[in-house]
């Protein structure tokens, strides 16, 4: 299945993501909260991962879904008193959330090159799982 496109705003970059800007890459993207347990042993791991990654066949981006936060800016203040530095965008309330048919979060898909899913993740599934996930996708 083709994964859903979507335009969504960085706060770092000051402008709109698409899923066409990694036209030609495999892409790991996570759906995440500020206040939820399992996104916070979650994230650590991502910005572990995309500060060790020495590859330019994969890209991370962290998906923040605004519509399940307590404030508009919870999200974005999380990220910024962790010092993630990992890729974020901020969903459109709960738009791309919802076209990816996700449950719970955190959620992780992994895109193939060509944008396909070809791995999902819910909040039960360990890093050990999503790592084995992006080995067949590179």
């Amino acid at each position: 299945m083709n994964a859903p496109d979507f335009q969504l705003y960085s706060p770092e970059k000051k402008r709109e993501i698409t899923l066409s800007d990694y036209e030609g890459k495999a892409l790991m993207i996570t759906f995440w909260v500020s206040w939820c347990p399992d996104s916070q042993r979650d994230f650590p791991h991502k910005e572990q991962l995309y500060k060790a990654m020495e590859t330019r066949d994969l890209d991370i981006l962290m998906i923040n879904v605004t519509g399940r936060e307590g404030s508009a800016e919870a999200g974005e203040e999380y990220y910024r008193k962790e010092g993630f530095t990992v890729p974020m965008v901020l969903d459109n309330g709960t738009k791309t959330y919802d076209s990816y048919r996700c449950m719970s979060v955190p959620t992780t898909f992994l895109l193939d090159r060509e944008h396909r899913i070809s791995g999902s993740f819910n909040d039960k599934a360990s890093f050990q799982d999503i790592l084995t996930g992006i080995a067949r996708i590179l």
